[in-house]
């Protein structure tokens, strides 16, 4: 099939190359010229295990076609997916001016019918939208085509968003029950059908229920999140082993294992965004979500509990303590800084007086401009950041090492050179990686989130 994706960024570039390695031929827009130049001289502009391979491979077999030129986009895809970014804007709700723009351009071209997928995150009511944008451009030029739009939540994980797109759970589809409809549907069916090979995978509904279906699932998994992160601060008050507490409770098939981490606090682009979205949409409908409150009250609190248990331990003022900071990104196996936990500690931490060393396997880059916007207002402060060359390097001279993204390459390290480059043998570990009986047999002295009854004395 012919296939045009607008919009190369995260979603937009896995989306387009896992649809060409199943053998469409896809021509892949963006208005960044700088970008579309970097993939067609090989480059991949974010970090994505598995990706660059892809995009290599089906460049080279001419199945997978980077441009700026919006008419040809157009011409070329008898499926239009609209795959732009929705920032937030000021009052938390999704800035949909990227998805209209995309559906005015393809409005302002198309000639016969075409599928149009909202493949961004997109609040309800978006498809009547983007309908209407499609067709005020016919109607300026005075074309009679037609066109239905469809709505494809993508279901993503960064870090693992390639294998997510080949193997996926679950695939849902909204089509409108009309003649356009119908003809939409056969052509998603048809895209997909590589997917559905072994079992049925696609679930198939009305276009408002496949918008509210994204956000309803990035909710219910920060709700988790931040339910879990409550219940570990309280354990660290009354005794109690939070790990334990989620094998017990994860083995209740009612509940399961997934996303019940303690941990120091969820970032990234989805779960803040869509949180923040899904209560705009509840406030334009005068409805307010309490739940989803204090989902984002307690995130916001936990991306503090690092920080506060370092005061703890070494006094609110940090000048002249020096400390190692393990991990950047908002999790592993990508280079993503957008509302990481480490920015909030790095602030904390910079802020009281101390400097640090800081490693991370691929954000290193993203971190030294990220962070010189979060300075902006101090960059005196940016000096008291040194950018290790590994993470052994980090140690060197540091009264404490605080772990904040779970990178396999932090989970065994050689604990007798830990020991031997920090000033003081002091771990605040903000994942849980270490089991802390462990690190007390080691000489470690060792804080994680909701397991102090392990470490108290």
């Amino acid at each position: 099939m012919k296939i045009t994706i607008i919009g190369t960024g995260y979603v937009g570039l896995v989306t387009g190359a896992c649809l060409a390695e199943l053998g469409n031929n896809v021509f892949c827009l963006d208005v960044d010229h700088r970008k579309i130049a970097m993939l067609n001289n090989g480059g991949i502009p974010i970090h994505e295990p598995g990706l660059e391979e892809i995009v290599a491979r089906n460049r080279a077999a001419g199945r997978l076609v980077f441009s700026t030129d919006v008419a040809a986009s157009v011409a070329h895809g008898d499926v239009q997916f609209i795959a732009v970014g929705t920032p937030p804007d000021e009052d938390g709700s999704a800035d949909l001016q990227y998805v209209l723009a995309a559906a005015r351009n393809i409005g302002k071209y198309m000639t016969g019918f075409k599928v149009i997928v909202d493949k961004s995150t997109v609040p309800v009511g978006t498809a009547d939208r983007v309908a209407l944008a499609v067709q005020d451009e016919l109607a300026l030029r005075d074309v009679a085509a037609t066109f239905s739009v469809v709505s494809n939540p993508e279901f993503l994980k960064e870090g693992a968003a390639v294998e997510d797109f080949m193997r996926p759970d679950r695939i849902v589809i909204g089509c409108d029950d009309s003649p356009a409809g119908n003809v939409a549907r056969a052509q998603m069916k048809k895209l997909y059908t590589p997917f559905n090979r072994n079992h049925e995978r696609t679930h198939w509904m009305d276009v408002r229920s496949a918008e509210f279906t994204k956000y309803a699932a990035n909710a219910m998994l920060a709700t988790r999140i931040s339910f879990m992160n409550e219940l570990a601060n309280l354990a660290d008050k009354v005794g109690v082993d939070i790990e334990a507490v989620r094998h017990g409770i994860g083995s209740d098939p009612r509940i399961g294992h997934s996303f019940l981490y303690a941990g120091c606090g969820y970032g990234g682009s989805c779960f803040p965004k869509d949180v923040q979205a899904l209560e705009r949409t509840a406030q334009d409908y005068g409805q307010d979500l309490l739940i989803l409150h204090a989902v984002e009250a307690v995130n916001a609190k936990q991306k503090q509990v690092l920080g506060q248990k370092i005061m703890n331990r070494f006094g609110s003022d940090l000048s002249g303590k020096h400390f190692a900071i393990w991990g950047l990104a908002f999790k592993p196996n990508t280079d993503d800084m957008r509302a990481a936990s480490s920015r909030v500690l790095l602030s904390e931490l910079l802020r009281a007086g101390a400097s640090v060393a800081v490693y991370d396997p691929v954000s290193m880059q993203e971190a030294e401009r990220v962070l010189a916007l979060d300075f902006a207002d101090r960059p005196e402060l940016l000096e008291k950041i040194r950018y290790a060359a590994d993470p052994m390097e980090a140690l060197d001279c540091a009264d404490a090492l605080a772990i904040v993204t779970e990178w396999k390459a932090f989970r065994s390290p050689d604990f007798d050179q830990v020991k031997s480059r920090l000033n003081q043998a002091v771990i605040f570990d903000g994942r849980n990686l270490f089991e802390p009986t462990v690190m007390i047999e080691l000489g470690v002295e060792y804080h994680g989130i909701g397991r102090s009854v392990l470490t108290r004395n």
